[in-house]
């Protein structure tokens, strides 16, 4: 398989998609507020190829991985990943030595990762941001979270963010990544990149920035790289 075969699959599948989403249709907002029926689709209709999962590289994002080597090892450390998909950005945090927890909204896309990485002790589950398992309330010392914030609509975030800011243990951190754009630059989404005050206001509930990168990426899209402790 090359490079140019995932990429011609993945383009296909990206516009079937496109014309599946409610959210670029008229109406679409309120009639699947959240995304789940078109999550589920995108995993359904897959047909077990990552190519025509949008954001499935097959390794994990790189602002994650150049993050993780600058911070040594996390053994001992427990940690979530916010919204697992295929699970590669949680092998990266378990292979830094963290104790992981993942989890999607979609089970089909849980299932995937743990075919996927069925010796990694990750414990991959089916969970929903909005309606946590209590037992995850202040549970983790690093909670990461890439691309969730910014594929939900602008009136979500602010749940999101109280959502994400229960998940901090004490002295925990929280890292977001997300696409980047400037305030009152025109998007086309779903994916709605964040702007600055969108990423400062996921600062909630004990929550503080600590760090804000804007990076490219080895393609060259603007990205935010924020981390925020609890204390």
């Amino acid at each position: 398989m090359s490079d140019a075969d995932f990429a011609t699959r993945r383009a296909k599948a990206r516009e079937r998609l496109n014309a599946l989403d409610p959210h670029m249709t008229p109406g679409g907002v309120e009639a699947d507020p959240k995304r789940r029926d078109w999550f589920e689709a995108v995993y359904a209709l897959s047909e077990g190829d990552p190519a025509k999962v949008p954001w499935a590289n097959l390794a994990p994002h790189p602002l994650l991985a150049q993050w993780l080597e600058q911070q040594g090892s996390l053994q001992g450390r427990r940690a979530l990943d916010v919204g697992c998909g295929l699970g590669d950005n949680a092998a990266a945090l378990a292979q830094a030595g963290a104790r992981v927890t993942g989890f999607d909204l979609v089970a089909g896309a849980v299932e995937w990762a743990r075919s996927r990485f069925p010796e990694s002790g990750i414990a991959f589950c089916a969970a929903d941001l909005f309606d946590l398992p209590p037992e995850w309330s202040g549970a983790f010392d690093l909670v990461h979270e890439c691309y969730t914030l910014q594929a939900l609509p602008e009136a979500l975030l602010p749940r999101a963010a109280r959502a994400l800011a229960g998940l901090v243990a004490p002295g925990g951190r929280l890292l977001v990544i997300a696409r980047a754009r400037d305030e009152g630059q025109e998007i086309v989404g779903p994916p709605w990149p964040l702007t600055r005050k969108q990423i400062e206001a996921v600062a909630v509930d004990g929550l503080t920035l600590t760090t804000l990168d804007d990076l490219p990426t080895p393609q060259g899209a603007r990205h935010w790289r924020a981390v925020f402790e609890k204390a």
